[in-house]
């Protein structure tokens, strides 16, 4: 069976790029693998194996167009309310923390945070099927 291992994403200022994931989600450098004409970094959280490969072009000057075929990251925490104080204590703009259900059941609780490029990762209390 396969094993997810990385997702990856274009970013056009690593520098920007890597300070937000670690001030949001924790998320350091675990490798950085730097070619002719791109950069490829690997970040990783502490309590998993997961990683976000950032790429960065070095001769790109302009704001990547996600399109409208990208969706989001997914991340789970253990306090969804403390996280959301906490990223916005540190100037992350956090959307507002909402609920869902199914089927009159509770689904998830959560909130999403954008990059500095457009990218969407949505944080999710540590629940039920998010766990």
């Amino acid at each position: 069976m396969a094993k997810p291992i990385h997702s990856m994403i274009r970013v056009l200022e690593e520098a920007r790029s890597v300070d937000f994931y670690r001030r949001a989600l924790g998320l350091e450098v675990i490798d950085r693998l730097a070619f002719d004409g791109f950069t490829l970094l690997y970040l990783r959280a502490p309590e998993g194996p997961f990683e976000l490969e950032l790429t960065v072009n070095h001769d790109r000057t302009e704001p990547y167009d996600l399109g409208d075929g990208y969706g989001h990251l997914a991340v789970v925490v253990e306090d969804l309310a403390a996280e959301h104080a906490r990223m916005s204590a540190a100037g992350i703009d956090c959307g507002p923390m909402r609920e869902m259900a199914h089927q009159g059941r509770p689904l998830a609780k959560f909130f999403f945070i954008t990059d500095p490029d457009g990218y969407r990762t949505e944080v999710l209390q540590r629940f039920g099927r998010y766990h």
